[in-house]
């Protein structure tokens, strides 16, 4: 038997398509309201990739060593050297003819010094002393007296007639001390000495 289909029912119609509805004035502005009170979401952070320590193993490797300094060469640390002092000039002897002048006395001695009976040590000290005054005070020629002494005399007077001589020729002496000669028989002889002094010098 054949089936009759009526006429349209094997098609179906399709769907009426839904139109987009236009919103009213109020709609809108509660949707103004609300976007308004609307934070955006935070950004999450990126995560940056750290590289994982060396391990001491991996470090003992790679750190650098300082090479020991080559055999033979050394560091020469700079070191400020201080100033040295000045020499005081050379002595110069006692003309002949200020030495007869001395011995007449047609040139003064402005002062003496007798070292008799002073042992060594009491000896520097004092004509140090007396030699530095001469010179401050301005002094031309003094007269120093040592005594002669005997041959073989162990005595102090024996050794200051050795001694006195060598002192003024040492620095600290020859900063007051211009010359020195052995002085006349009149004065001494053997057993005195002339002394020119030295003026101390102006700054």
């Amino acid at each position: 038997m054949k089936r009759v289909v009526p006429p349209g029912a094997g098609t179906a119609e399709p769907p009426a398509s839904r139109r987009r509805r236009a919103l009213s004035a109020e709609e809108r502005a509660l949707w103004h309201v609300v976007a308004d009170s609307t934070k955006p979401l935070k950004k999450r952070p990126r995560l940056t990739r750290v590289a994982a320590p060396e391990t001491t193993k991996d470090a003992g490797k790679t750190a650098s060593v300082t090479p020991p300094p080559a055999a033979g060469k050394r560091e020469i640390a700079t070191a400020t050297v201080p100033a040295r002092r000045p020499e005081p000039p050379p002595l110069i002897g006692i003309a002949r003819r200020e030495r007869l002048q001395l011995s007449r006395g047609r040139k003064d001695i402005d002062a003496r010094l007798d070292l008799h009976g002073m042992t060594q040590a009491r000896a520097h000290r004092v004509l140090l002393h007396f030699l530095q005054q001469a010179s401050e005070e301005g002094l031309s020629f003094v007269l120093v007296i040592t005594g002669k002494g005997r041959v073989g005399e162990a005595s102090e007077r024996g050794v200051l007639r050795r001694q006195v001589p060598e002192w003024l020729s040492l620095p600290e002496f020859r900063g007051c001390v211009a010359g020195f000669e052995e002085a006349h028989v009149g004065h001494g002889g053997g057993g005195a000495l002339y002394v020119r002094i030295r003026r101390p010098r102006r700054r």
